[in-house]
Formats: C-alpha cells, structure tokens, sequence
C-alpha cells in the first residue's frame, strides 16, 4: 500500500516495528546523558515528574558507569524484550495490521564521523528518528549519537514505500560536536551538569536537532514541543518545509523533549493528558477538546531491578500507548489501571506484554512508526 499517515488515531493498515537484536549497552557520553536528563530529579510524586528522569535522587546509588563510559545491559533483559517485541508483532498481525521490520543491528558496530565515534545502538525507538506526514518520509536530525545512523536500518522498507509514490526527505544532519548542544534546559536543574564539553575544529555552534517523538500529528495541524534551541531550528526548517500543507503549533518545554507521554490524540474530539498542567499548555484549538486524565501508575505495574541497571524512563511511559483505531487501543498489560479507565470512556484495549520499558527508554508508541492508515488526507481538526 501506499505510505499515508496523516494522524494517530485513523484505522491502522501497516506499521514499522523496532528490534532490539544485540542491544548490549547505554554509551554514557554528552549526547546521551543531555537526551535523558530530567531537570525534575527528585519529586516524589509521578505527576510532578517529567518524560525522561535520569538521573537518580542523591538517596539512591545511581547506575553502574565502566570507564568506557558504557552502562552494560544484563543479556536476560534483552532476551524478554525480543520475546515482547515478537508477541506484540504476532497480535498486530492478528489485528491484519502488515508489520515491516528493521534490519538488524550486527554485533559491537561502531558510526565515526570527522567530530567523534559512538557505538551503534540498535533501531529499536524508531519514532524518534522519523516523522510520517501523509504520503512524506521525513528522517530527522538526530539527538543522541549512537543513533546517527539508526534510519539507515529502515532503508528498505522506506525505499518500498518510495517506489510507490512517497516522498522521502532526509533534515539536515548535525556535526553534533559538544558545542552543537544547547544545554540552557539542564542548567540550574537540583542535579550535576555535564561539565568541560571539548572544543572541536569542526564546532559551529547550536544546530538542528530533533525527534519525531516531539510531535503529534492532527491531520492539517502539527503540535511540536520546543525545549532547546536545536529543537527550535529544526521546527524552523519544518515551518518552511511544510508550509502551505501542514500548520505547526509549537508548546514550550511541555517536556524535556517527547511528548507522547503526555498527550496523545486518541480520535477527533479527544486526547489522552498526563496532567491538568499539560492541559494548560496546549493550544487553545486543543483546549476545547475532551480530556481523559491518565491515573497514577502503580508501584507494581514495573519490575524490580537492580542498582546498577540505568532507569531512562518515568513511571508514566505507558501512557505511550498505540491507537489501532479511533475505539480501539494498545496498551501494556502491566498497567490496570489505564486499561480500566480507556474501557470506562468506551475504547476496546488490545493488552500485550512489554516489560522492560523503563531499561530501554519506549512505549509501545516509541517501538512503532505508523506507515499507513485509512483516511483521504490532511482534515482540518481545529477549525
């Protein structure tokens, strides 16, 4: 079929599933530890927290760090993961939704451009580094490293949809030397900062960096939350890009970066909120739409895992879920609660197993990218 997602919520047809085969380790390097800063380290409370908290409270021993600077992945854990990650696609598949894969990770892969080396992390959060806009394939700037490259595992599947007509796009890619980061979002936070970033030949100071996962789509209208300036450039680039076609709506530090952990639109009318607060900062267009308020996560929707395994995300990443339909949803079966509450307001839930979120840094939205979903174009939803 040809590529045509133009929203989150319309009949799912075909989608791209992650994979995580030989996934061995965090690199701990600048790049990494901006992405998954959190300015709110120490809340005791999940609504008080933000998407990404990675650093620890200073009560608790933080993560393991060998001087590779890598945070080594116990092997068990990624074995459950690919268990998951082929359940999920076994009910996808039941659902008639055509599943495309990525191409494997080869073992301990190394990227090297003119300003650094990192290692080459799997495709597994392929929404960060793509976005989908109708009949477009955008791949964007990347935010982290070892994911310089991550796109170029989905060639094949990208290139298919090209030979039936999509359009295919690639942003401009970052030198990303340590001057390219603007940090102004971790600074003043109540936990260390990254010190003594490196002059490099190669620095030109702030550039375009940014994720798919920082949007959500409406059809005609985009909603982009804007945390750095490298975020702002590249919305900069997207205005123009799509101007004419599709309005952006950029929010302001709704998060540190993603924000399909904070709303997501579940049909026409209606979103899925973290909070009250994030409610309050959306456009006034989306303001007047209905709210299903996300519940509390339970202390046992989550696994135990030990001191020296590195937490990427909040409590709150199952709020990530995966729109088959406009009353249909996909949702973690760890999380009672959110299942219970999307079944009150009407929705058919699809529970599937995925237990080690919180180790990998996805929700079940993070691990998909929808490719194709019925509808006949960019409907206007704010008008």
């Amino acid at each position: 079929m040809r590529l045509n997602s133009y929203d989150e919520w319309s009949p799912l047809k075909e989608i791209i599933l992650g994979s995580a085969v030989n996934y061995t380790s965090h690199e701990r390097e600048l790049s990494f530890e901006l992405f998954f800063y959190d300015q709110i380290a120490t809340q005791t409370s999940f609504y008080d927290r933000m998407y990404y908290p990675h650093h620890t409270p200073p009560s608790v021993e933080p993560a393991a760090k060998d001087p590779s600077g890598s945070s080594p992945i116990k092997q068990r854990y990624v074995e459950e993961l690919n268990e998951d990650i082929e359940g999920i696609a076994e009910t996808m598949r039941s659902l008639g939704i055509t599943v495309h894969r990525p191409l494997d990770l080869e073992q301990s892969m190394e990227v090297r451009t003119p300003a650094w080396p990192a290692a080459v992390v799997p495709p597994l959060n392929i929404r960060d580094n793509t976005l989908i806009l109708g009949d477009e394939i955008i791949e964007t700037p990347p935010q982290v490293r070892s994911r310089y490259f991550e796109t170029q595992f989905l060639t094949p599947v990208f290139a298919d949809y090209f030979r039936q007509g999509a359009r295919w796009t690639v942003m401009p890619r970052p030198l990303m030397t340590d001057d390219s980061f603007d940090p102004s979002y971790v600074k003043g936070g109540p936990v260390e900062f990254i010190p003594n970033p490196q002059p490099s030949a190669y620095d030109v100071g702030f550039e375009m960096m940014f994720d798919g996962a920082q949007c959500v789509r409406f059809g005609k209208d985009l909603l982009v939350n804007i945390a750095t300036a490298n975020h702002a450039l590249a919305c900069d680039w997207l205005e123009r890009h799509l101007e004419g076609r599709i309005r952006v709506h950029r929010v302001h530090k709704l998060a540190d970066g993603h924000i399909d952990s904070m709303v997501l639109a579940l049909r026409p009318g209606l979103l899925l909120v973290r909070t009250p607060q994030v409610a309050e900062a959306l456009p006034e267009p989306l303001r007047s739409w209905d709210m299903i308020f996300a519940p509390e996560p339970g202390a046992n929707n989550f696994p135990e895992y030990d001191n020296d395994d590195l937490i990427l995300t909040s409590p709150y990443i199952d709020l990530n879920i995966l729109s088959i339909s406009p009353d249909t949803v996909m949702i973690n079966e760890a999380c009672p609660e959110l299942i219970r509450l999307m079944e009150k307001n009407g929705f058919t839930v699809v529970p599937v197993r995925h237990r080690h979120r919180r180790i990998f840094g996805g929700g079940l939205h993070c691990f998909t990218l929808d490719t194709v979903r019925e509808g006949s174009g960019a409907e206007d939803y704010f008008s």
